[in-house]
């Protein structure tokens, strides 16, 4: 008789490079839940307690801690230990005062990086799909997982014209309002999230369409002058001429 579901455990070995375990230390890794962003782009909540912030000494700690729900995600509450965070999400411990934000690290893969109290209201979505529904409204389908509805009625044209594939909304956490569009194309400021050259960020200064053959090509100037190439599928414009978040270095 075969298996039925999923597997519902990863040992260390194939768990994602960029977690900062140790392979053969122990044998068992925490095996993200289902959720807003991929097992294999993500890091999982008692991941983040015990191994990159240390407010934890080992996964029972860690556990207690996120039960008594002293850590938030996007602003709300937390207590899952396998909850996947991701990409641009806001990661908050109240008891220590500390925000931080899910960030590309340079030639590795997803790390935290400390933003000021002011920057954990908001967090930047990646436009990754939009479609009209019933009524003839315009849903946003975002990079991690949200959905947000936009009343078009008669001027569905208007704002399909406003909103691309691939521009970046500055979304309230609280209300999810959106605060600002960011236009991905020439001259926005954009950084890198997956590939050869992940967490380099800089200003695009020339975006290939794709083609039949080809996927699109962004030519970016880094931040010491020197410009390289990557797919458009891995840009995230997180500003217009300069970042509205905190980037790794300041």
């Amino acid at each position: 008789m075969g298996k039925k579901g999923g597997v519902r455990h990863l040992k260390r070995m194939p768990a994602p490079a960029f977690w900062p375990l140790h392979k053969k230390e122990f044998q068992w890794a925490p095996k993200p839940i289902a959720g807003p962003h991929p097992a294999e782009r993500c890091l999982p909540l008692v991941l983040i307690v015990r191994d990159i912030l240390h407010y934890a000494k080992n996964a029972r700690e860690a556990k207690i801690m996120l039960s008594e729900g002293r850590a938030r995600v996007d602003g709300k509450i937390r207590k899952e230990p396998k909850y996947p965070a991701g990409l641009m999400d806001v990661i908050e411990v109240p008891d220590s005062k500390s925000v931080f934000r899910v960030l590309p690290s340079p030639g590795q893969g997803l790390d935290l990086v400390k933003i000021p109290k002011e920057e954990s209201s908001f967090k930047l979505c990646r436009i990754e799909n939009m479609r009209t529904v019933r009524g003839g409204d315009i849903q946003l389908n975002l990079h991690d997982g949200r959905n947000i509805l936009i009343k078009a009625k008669d001027s569905a044209s208007l704002v399909r014209e406003l909103y691309k594939t691939l521009d970046t909304i500055q979304l309230a956490l609280k209300d999810r309002k959106i605060l600002k569009r960011l236009k991905f194309g020439e001259g926005s400021y954009a950084i890198v999230t997956s590939g050869r050259n992940i967490g380099k960020s800089g200003k695009i200064v020339k975006f290939e369409e794709a083609t039949a053959a080809r996927p699109g090509i962004v030519t970016i100037e880094g931040t010491q002058g020197e410009t390289f190439q990557t797919t458009a599928d891995y840009v995230f414009v997180v500003g217009d001429e300069k970042p509205l978040i905190t980037l790794r270095g300041g």
